[in-house]
């Protein structure tokens, strides 16, 4: 085939992401090559992948999403993930399973990573969230969502907390299935606009 072993994706990656995501094996393949061209060493670093979520969204500022959607999914903790992580990564945020999805959702918003998610790591992940909005859409949202301190808010009373409280990760994942509204909150889900960048890029 030519194939040299480093320009490759081997064949028990590709099983693996063909059964653990939705891409196709053309799909993968291409994004193998561009993921080695821009991270010939195989593994990207936070400053690349916050650059690629620029691209992504270029009428906002997506810089804090990005970075903590990278530590969530950076699960050992070296500041660089490798072309499973990163597709894994862009899988669950674009077109995950609902539970799997949530499970991943869990993990950005307990940004200490203690097993429990506060008041003040919602915000936080709101505000990152928020930013990703353009200016004008923001215009349109609804008077009761248009601040992360709104936002926040509206989250924190669904679960029925007070302000030093805590939710556990069970409780988080079966109150955000039971409400749409409230998983419309928690995530910027624009797969569509993702999807479209990614087909871009393997053109």
């Amino acid at each position: 085939m030519g194939n040299t072993k480093s320009g490759a994706l081997s064949k028990e990656l590709l099983e693996d992401l063909k059964l653990n995501t939705k891409y196709t094996e053309e799909e993968l393949c291409a994004w193998y090559a561009s993921f080695l061209k821009e991270c010939p060493t195989g593994r990207i670093t936070k400053e690349q992948f916050e650059g690629i979520y620029a691209s992504f969204f270029p009428d906002a500022d997506p810089t804090a999403y990005a970075r903590h959607v990278f530590r969530s999914f950076d699960t050992n903790a070296d500041g660089t993930l490798d072309f499973k992580e990163y597709i894994v990564a862009l899988h669950l945020t674009s077109s995950g399973k609902t539970l799997r999805k949530l499970e991943w959702a869990f993990a950005l918003y307990d940004v200490d990573g203690n097993g429990t998610i506060s008041k003040n790591e919602v915000q936080e992940i709101v505000r990152s969230i928020f930013n990703m909005i353009p200016a004008e859409d923001q215009k349109n949202l609804a008077e009761d969502e248009n601040t992360p301190e709104k936002r926040a808010d509206k989250i924190w009373t669904f679960f029925k907390k007070t302000e030093d409280d805590k939710i556990e990760e069970g409780e988080f994942i079966q109150g955000v299935m039971e409400n749409k509204d409230i998983l419309r909150l928690i995530q910027y889900d624009e797969p569509k606009k993702i999807q479209e960048k990614l087909k871009e890029k393997k053109h």
